[in-house]
Formats: structure tokens, C-alpha cells, sequence
């Protein structure tokens, strides 16, 4: 089993716990649904943790919206 650090990840998803979760949690689905995974992971590992592999390797990004005035 991989081990993330949480202060890992926790840079990678703008210092935010909730974002991060947003995030693998989206990037989980579409890998369930059957998009490409961007990193080499055999096919018994579950897609949550692929998704938190991407983000800890940079290949996802959170991105910083500003707020519309």
C-alpha cells in the first residue's frame, strides 16, 4: 500500500483539506468511469488512491478562482 503524506498533498490542493477531497474525489471518478490514469498503477489499485497519487505527483492541480465582482 502507498503511504501520501498529508502535508504533501495538503500543498498540492492550495492548503486546503476540502479542496483536496473536491479534488481526488472528482479526479476518482473519472478514472472509474474510464479516463486515462497519468500515472503507472496496476489495476488493483482502487481509483481514489490513483487520484491522490496524481495530486501528490503534480500531474492535478487545484486551480485558484478569484471572486467576481
Amino acid at each position: 500500500m502507498v503511504y501520501l503524506g498529508r502535508e504533501t498533498l495538503l500543498d498540492k490542493s492550495c492548503n486546503s483539506i476540502y479542496k483536496l477531497v473536491i479534488l481526488a474525489s472528482k479526479r476518482a471518478l473519472e478514472i472509474a468511469e474510464g479516463q486515462p490514469k497519468l500515472v503507472e498503477a496496476s489495476s488493483t489499485v482502487k481509483p481514489s488512491t490513483v487520484a491522490l497519487i496524481e495530486i501528490a505527483s503534480g500531474k492535478i492541480e487545484c486551480k485558484i478562482s478569484k471572486p467576481k465582482d
